[in-house]
């Protein structure tokens, strides 16, 4: 995996092709020109989004596609793209970038004309392809390359799952979705400001407005969910996976380390793991970590549906080591 880091900000003058410029589609008001709709695991970045979108490659793997949506030869590569990553259910999310409305996200990846490909690990990208493949290096890529992207992802500790952003083909997804959130539901109207704090990147945020709402009303069980989400990545979004664990390893009985790797478990969607490695802490004899431990779990506990028998498992053994 490259090493380089991503720069936005920095603008490139002439970031797309001139070919380009002789397929263009004019859009519709509304519309996309036949550009397949965003939908599923299929979003669409920007400038201001690119940063919140490096993140959560922290927690599932991400393929990058850099295109420009008026360009109807990108069409058949965009929609076999798609096709492939929705049918994974999750397992990989595909983000498609207008390089000609964000030149910055060209210029930080090196990229001088649509189409690019690159793979997103752990906020990392590797470039998989640059100019118009042919139908069989698409086929290629989708049956071969993606599935590799993702084995890949998993040995680097990133197996969880994309969220679920809609039906591509209805009205809700063509129009951005607006009021929805990753799992294409209405977002209350008092979790707005949270949701688009969330959305941007601003996790921090996003937790402090949440903790309005549960001061508002301490029953709801979403904005408790979501609360604890916030903070988890705004704690560890952005944690080298393999440095964190590292640490953990070489500190069995520092209470921040184990705290900070149960973190990167729970990012990563290994939930057991996550519950066993600071109930294990406590049951080891560490008593007077008590407190940060029981915090940071109690905040692991919202996140689960409240069915989960995993999540019944751990109360009761936190609740047998505390007294």
């Amino acid at each position: 995996m490259a090493d380089q880091e991503f720069h936005p900000g920095v603008s490139l003058a002439g970031a797309v092709d001139l070919e380009a410029l002789k397929h263009q589609v004019k859009a519709e008001p509304g519309q996309t020109g036949g550009a397949p709709a965003a939908g599923a695991y299929v979003i669409d970045t920007t400038e201001n989004t690119f940063q919140a979108m490096v993140q959560t490659s922290a927690t599932f793997p991400i393929l990058l596609f850099l295109w420009v949506p008026t360009d109807d030869r990108l069409f058949p590569m965009a929609r076999a793209l798609g096709d492939a990553v929705n049918a994974l259910d999750g397992k990989i999310q595909l983000s498609r970038i207008d390089i000609a409305s964000n030149p910055s996200i060209a210029q930080a990846l090196q990229v001088q004309g649509a189409p690019a490909l690159f793979a997103l690990i752990g906020g990392r990208p590797m470039p998989l392809l640059q100019g118009l493949p042919s139908d069989d290096e698409i086929k290629q890529l989708c049956d071969e390359v993606i599935p590799k992207i993702i084995q890949a992802a998993a040995q680097a500790g990133v197996s969880g799952t994309a969220p679920y952003s809609g039906d591509p083909d209805s009205d809700a997804a063509k129009s951005a979705g607006a009021g929805a959130d990753a799992n294409g539901e209405q977002v209350p109207p008092e979790h707005a400001e949270a949701h688009r704090l969330a959305a941007e990147g601003d996790y921090s945020g996003a937790a402090a407005a949440y903790e309005r709402v549960l001061e508002s009303d301490p029953n709801d069980a979403l904005a408790a969910r979501e609360r604890a989400k916030a903070l988890l990545l705004a704690r560890s979004g952005q944690a080298n996976v393999r440095e964190v664990r590292a640490e953990a390893a070489a500190k069995p009985d520092d209470v921040e380390a184990q705290l900070a790797v149960a973190d990167i478990d729970m990012i990563g969607g290994q939930i057991q793991d996550a519950f066993d490695r600071l109930l294990d802490f406590l049951a080891a004899g560490h008593k007077a970590d008590i407190e940060p431990v029981r915090k940071r779990l109690l905040e692991y506990f919202a996140i689960p549906e409240p069915t989960d028998e995993r999540l019944k498992r751990a109360r009761r053994r936190l609740a047998t080591l505390m007294y």
